[in-house]
């Protein structure tokens, strides 16, 4: 990608969010992958044609997004979404009392299907295109306490399987970056109330018509492209979903 911009415009204007897009392209087309170091400033500037200001009013708004991360004196790396720096940014569960801590996974179910009318529209698909289905029990203190139900594209995830799903190493986001490609960046969520049915008795062990809480995601990747879309349940007995980041 060889663009520049003009090199006399105002930091206070549009121009750096054009080198933040000019950026946010790179890493959508794979030319910096997560864990990799960025360009020298230098090198930047010179690609964009921009001064050091505006370069770094950029850089700024992408690390305050949690997309790059800067390391003294080693320089400024693509993201990647380890268990020690972005779990707690995409899990917002924590106990009454505001503990919070890793909960274990187990997966529960696994196929593929033909998206239906949510499925679609949350991601952009048609109804009745390709999708995997799976469920993920996620326990906190040896207690299941939520389940996900996740449906992610085909095209996007085509050589999924069961297997690698049930023994992935890391997180499932770091999983979709590892051996997908795809880098969640961005989860859109909404709240609602719920009544446990026979399924939440089955995974979670609660009394059926009790209450529980309904969390929908979109997850989202560069440029806006949805990857995955996620209706979780949670026993809110002891457990609740906390709204701020730690």
């Amino acid at each position: 990608m060889g663009s520049r911009f003009d090199a006399g415009a105002a930091i206070g204007g549009v121009l750096y969010k054009d080198v933040k897009q000019a950026i946010l392209a790179a890493l959508a087309e794979g030319e910096w992958k997560p864990g990799e170091v960025i360009p020298s400033e230098r090198k930047l500037i010179e690609r964009f044609g921009v001064s050091i200001g505006t370069l770094r009013k950029a850089i700024d708004e992408l690390v305050a997004e949690n997309l790059l991360i800067r390391h003294q004196g080693r320089g400024t790396f693509v993201a990647t979404h380890r268990l020690e720096n972005h779990f707690f940014r995409f899990f917002r569960i924590v106990r009454q009392d505001g503990h919070r801590e890793y909960p274990t996974v187990r997966l529960a179910r696994f196929r593929r299907a033909k998206a239906d009318r949510d499925e679609a529209a949350a991601l952009g698909l048609a109804v009745g295109e390709a999708v995997f289905r799976f469920t993920n029990v996620l326990s906190l203190e040896g207690q299941p306490v939520m389940t996900d139900a996740i449906t992610v594209p085909v095209d996007r995830f085509r050589e999924l399987t069961e297997k690698q799903l049930r023994e992935r190493p890391n997180t499932l986001y770091n999983f979709y970056q590892d051996a997908f490609g795809v880098n969640i960046i961005r989860t859109e969520e909404r709240l609602r109330a719920a009544l446990a049915d026979d399924d939440d008795h089955e995974l979670l062990g609660v009394p059926v018509g009790s209450a529980l809480l309904k969390i929908l995601r979109v997850a989202a990747s560069y440029n806006d492209e949805r990857i995955e879309y996620r209706v979780s349940r949670l026993d809110t007995a002891h457990h609740e979903f906390a709204l701020s980041q730690p």
